[in-house]
């Protein structure tokens, strides 16, 4: 009895079954095949929009990244249809939930959204060394969601579009030359003429430093302990670490073998006779 009703059932139901999972499989196939393309062309788009002239980096970058996610939409909607769901009915259900998907998911459009504006307005592309929410490093990508950063120190930051824009954008690498600020204190018994001839000297021999502007070597501030001297040099945005850093250690080398004295805390202790 249990075989027969078994028979009926698979005759009754095994046709459905079967074109069930045939349609489950081609899902899958569509759905796998599909995604790979999406990735595949994303890159393809990417590296063309990169080989022009006239189109940066960060525009091609950008475009890879739209062209992936339609792709990626319309393999969805194949996979639907493969289960019979006809694209005009997907379209009309799709209509019907815009509100609710558009509330749910408000916080990834606002990035899409972002991200135009970005492309748009371009306050950095692909390169720079940008702040963005407090984190500072090199733009690695920028997608319709997030912008990637790298710090100093290699760590991946992702910031979404919409905090990126919204805030306080420091751009570094935005102009080709920076100023390179630093304040040397000396004792208040040397010489500041010295001192500031010293420091002349050690910027005159750096052949990154620009003559014009001309370099700034000003005593600035008569501090609690210190006669502040400070040097306002401008150079290339490449070269602003590397000038600062040798800065400070030949100005350091040169005080010392001239007997300038840097200040540090210290005490002092008084003793008072009875």
């Amino acid at each position: 009895m249990n075989n027969i009703d078994q028979a009926a059932l698979w005759e009754q139901y095994g046709g459905l079954i079967i074109e069930f999972g045939l349609r489950v499989v081609g899902a899958l196939f569509v759905l796998i095949i599909g995604l790979w393309i999406a990735a595949w062309l994303g890159g393809v788009v990417r590296r063309v929009a990169m080989s022009q002239q006239n189109i940066d980096d960060t525009l091609g970058n950008f475009f890879g990244s739209m062209v992936r996610w339609a792709v990626t939409a319309a393999v969805f909607i194949a996979v639907l249809q493969v289960f019979g769901v006809p694209a005009t009915s997907f379209v009309a259900v799709l209509g019907a939930l815009t509100l609710a998907i558009g509330l749910s998911l408000q916080g990834a459009l606002g990035n899409i959204a972002s991200g135009v504006m970005i492309m748009i307005f371009r306050p950095y592309k692909l390169g720079d060394f940008v702040e963005l929410s407090g984190v500072a490093g090199t733009v690695k990508d920028i997608n319709l969601f997030q912008t990637v950063l790298s710090t100093t120190n290699n760590v991946k930051v992702l910031v979404p579009n919409t905090q990126a824009i919204s805030g306080v954008i420091l751009n570094y690498t935005g102009y080709p030359t920076r100023r390179v600020d630093t304040t040397f204190g000396i004792d208040y018994g040397d010489d500041m003429d010295k001192a500031i001839r010293i420091i002349g000297e050690i910027v005159a021999a750096d052949s990154r430093v620009m003559i014009d502007p001309e370099p700034f070597i000003k005593v600035v501030h008569l501090n609690d302990s210190s006669v502040d001297i400070q040097s306002r040099l401008w150079v290339n945005g490449d070269d602003f670490w590397g000038v600062k850093f040798d800065l400070i250690k030949n100005v350091k080398t040169a005080f010392d073998a001239q007997g300038i004295t840097i200040p540090y805390p210290h005490q002092v202790e008084i003793v008072k006779k009875g």
